[in-house]
């Protein structure tokens, strides 16, 4: 049983960065899903993979699958994006020359 441990990406509905300052420990699938013939529902009979645990520091989760016996693999973020400052402003300022103007 393989456990990813990561940390969760930005959602893209808003521009917060809330619920990414958590590590995410989450067990790979060992069985594919099957869907239901009937409603057509997808289910597994893995229940492994509907755990989801989270952690305050990459330290805690990888010690937590080490003393559990649990094989991990550690799936580091990407370097943090630096915000560049805009202006409303910098729409009409003097000098944009060649660019959209109202």
């Amino acid at each position: 049983m393989l456990a990813r441990i990561y940390k969760p990406a930005k959602t893209a509905m808003q521009s917060g960065k809330a619920k990414t300052h958590t590590w995410i420990l989450e067990f790979e699938a060992e069985q594919a899903r099957s869907i239901e013939p009937l409603m057509g529902y997808t289910g597994t009979s893995d229940m492994a993979s509907q755990i989801v645990m989270k952690f305050e520091t990459k330290e805690q989760a990888v010690a937590y699958a080490q003393a559990n016996g649990i094989a991990y693999q550690v799936i580091e973020p990407p370097k943090k994006r630096k915000a560049q400052p805009k202006a409303y402003a910098d729409n009409f300022k003097f000098g944009r020359i060649g660019q959209w103007t109202h």
